[in-house]
């Protein structure tokens, strides 16, 4: 155990924030981690937009679901699978690189190297007491996200980040066991001890919700997820994707 360790294992989703912005220096910290992520062949292919803009803040967290957590932070960044950087490189260069570009291999490479970079970002901000939230609702509307952040063909907003100092704390949810995640020399397809291990999960998950809401309250975490899979959502994304010139080969 040591203190990175300590913070990673100590994550939790924040969701109220005080009414305090980060300074340039904290923002300049969290996005150098975040370039010190590995990276596919040194491609580098995401970009962080900083969205400082209260306007810009509003209309983001209504396309997000109406998230409130979206416009009151410290700071929201979105984080961007960005091959359009690429395209002018093969410009500069005089290279063909168009259908490397427009490959699936490509565009997996981008979502690695953003998602990367992310989580770095996320440890960063932790290490110095800031909270965070993913918000993956701003895929809900991904042309309207582009309009409002001036974002060129082959750029993809993947996920925002609003971090901040917590007005707030959570519970902290117990993630799946490590016996169900972690395989050794191969995938466990044994379905008895699937199906146990999930059974053992929801009750830790169930007694987590009990006592968190006094009793209103005991989810188990296959009906949840089960629940949610059900409904069909984002269904344009891979129309969206393509017309963005990304995974059309």
């Amino acid at each position: 155990m040591n203190d990175v360790i300590g913070t990673i294992l100590n994550h939790r989703s924040i969701r109220h924030f005080e009414d305090k912005p980060l300074t340039e220096e904290q923002i300049k910290t969290i996005v150098s981690c975040a370039q010190a992520a590995a990276t596919s062949s040194f491609i580098q292919a995401y970009s962080i937009i900083g969205v400082k803009d209260p306007v810009k803040k509003k209309k983001l967290a209504e396309l997000a679901g109406n998230q409130e957590y979206v416009e009151k932070n410290g700071h929201f960044f979105v984080f961007c699978a960005d091959l359009y950087r690429h395209s002018i490189i093969g410009e500069k260069e005089d290279k063909n690189v168009e259908e490397s570009l427009e490959s699936t291999e490509k565009f997996m490479v981008s979502l690695i190297d953003t998602a990367l970079a992310a989580q770095n970002a996320a440890i960063a901000a932790e290490s110095l007491g800031l909270g965070i939230c993913y918000i993956g609702g701003i895929r809900n509307n991904l042309e309207e996200v582009k309009k409002v952040l001036n974002i060129p063909v082959r750029v993809i907003p993947l996920f925002g980040l609003a971090i901040g100092y917590p007005a707030k704390k959570t519970g902290q949810k117990p993630r799946l066991p490590f016996e169900h995640v972690y395989h050794e020399d191969g995938y466990e397809q044994n379905k008895e001890v699937y199906l146990q291990q999930l059974d053992d999960y929801n009750e830790v998950i169930g007694n987590y919700y009990q006592q968190r809401t006094d009793g209103a309250r005991k989810d188990r975490w296959t009906e949840q997820i089960a629940a949610m899979l059900e409904k069909q959502n984002r269904l344009y994304m891979k129309e969206f994707i393509q017309k963005n010139k990304l995974d059309l080969r």
